[in-house]
């Protein structure tokens, strides 16, 4: 520790006082920034480079933070939970499920596994939507699950499934999958969800319950792709934060699930009210295809998409999935640190 008194009796601080007074200055400007950086308020950039541990086999992560520990949930035959304390190693901590609801086998004729949760917390406690689907097909549901703390030590730790929360079928024009909550500025919950078809929905929800709620039963529709040959409606996994008095809509365009030739990639846009109309940067909107890169594929990560994202003390995060071309194709966990510019867009890049 810096001994200020010591400092000002030694040879050189008598002769040149003012030596020994920038000296002084200057030592405790190093620590007090080390302080600061010890205490979360200047967090190193994430690189996903970073990332070490049971990171592979990761699709579709969701993550929260619950005391000192971050809890990421992926898809798996059940829901997989992953821990880490630092965001950088990662290890598997146990599972949602034992087996999959009762409700979900009935209701989904087929279905092998439990797609895509999301978890957020409101009106006290952790509240886990899921999927259940099978591939192609848009005779889907969303199931929830409920838990008063996500540490697996705790005695009030235990899964609770509320069951469905809404489905779709073949004369409907959406999926009920990839369910994402976000809270408006009043704090009233909102799920967004959707996968190709005529793209990404809104509905709100009760907060007591978790399920529909009857006080809006409007279905709207936020951004959507134009049904081409290439892309056939190629968008889904939506994300919605509030940030800079907009609402941000995160969404992966392209194709995922197929290793090393997904082409999935993270796009945004914005709007000032939760229901839309969402713009990308150049102003198009989303209902017609629009969407600002946020994240894409490179030589050895592919397909980069379903992403999450982290609004931390220790700085905002986008957690996705890429497919590791060098480990033939495995889905594998990133997060990376998310940065505003200027004009208020995210972007993963550090800027100067």
């Amino acid at each position: 520790m810096f001994n200020g008194n010591r400092q000002m009796t030694n040879g050189k601080c008598f002769i040149f006082p003012g030596f020994c007074a920038l000296k002084f200055f200057f030592v405790l400007w190093i620590l007090l920034t080390s302080s600061a950086t010890s205490t979360g308020q200047h967090e190193p950039h994430i690189q996903p480079s970073d990332l070490q541990g049971d990171i592979r086999q990761v699709h579709d992560p969701t993550i929260a933070r619950d005391g000192d520990t971050y809890y990421l949930f992926s898809t798996r035959a059940g829901i997989a939970i992953r821990c880490s304390k630092d965001l950088i190693t990662w290890r598997l901590c146990g599972d949602v499920f034992a087996h999959l609801p009762a409700w979900a086998v009935q209701d989904v004729p087929g279905v092998r596994g439990l797609w895509a949760p999301d978890v957020s917390y409101f009106n006290g406690k952790y509240h886990l939507y899921y999927s259940v689907s099978t591939f192609g097909s848009n005779r889907s549901s969303i199931g929830l699950a409920t838990n008063q703390t996500l540490d697996p030590t705790s005695d009030k730790y235990r899964w609770q499934d509320q069951g469905k929360v809404l489905g779709s079928y073949p004369t409907d024009d959406w999926n009920a999958i990839d369910p994402n909550i976000v809270l408006d500025k009043d704090g009233q919950p909102w799920l967004s969800f959707g996968s190709f078809w005529s793209g990404i929905k809104l509905r709100m929800i009760d907060p007591l319950t978790g399920k529909l709620s009857n006080k809006d039963e409007n279905l709207y529709s936020l951004a959507r792709r134009p049904n081409t040959r290439v892309t056939p409606g190629a968008i889904e996994a939506p994300v919605i934060i509030r940030q800079n008095n907009y609402y941000y809509l995160f969404v992966s365009f392209d194709f995922c699930c197929r290793g090393a030739d997904s082409t999935y990639n993270i796009r945004v846009g914005r709007s000032r009210s939760l229901t839309g109309p969402y713009t990308d940067r150049s102003g198009k909107p989303m209902m017609e295809g629009g969407g600002t890169m946020v994240v894409t594929g490179g030589s050895r990560w592919r397909g980069p998409g379903h992403c999450a994202i982290l609004q931390d003390k220790t700085g905002d995060k986008i957690v996705y999935h890429a497919y590791d071309a060098s480990a033939r194709g495995t889905s594998t966990l990133r997060v990376a640190s998310l940065i505003w510019d200027s004009e208020g867009w995210p972007t993963t890049t550090k800027i100067p």
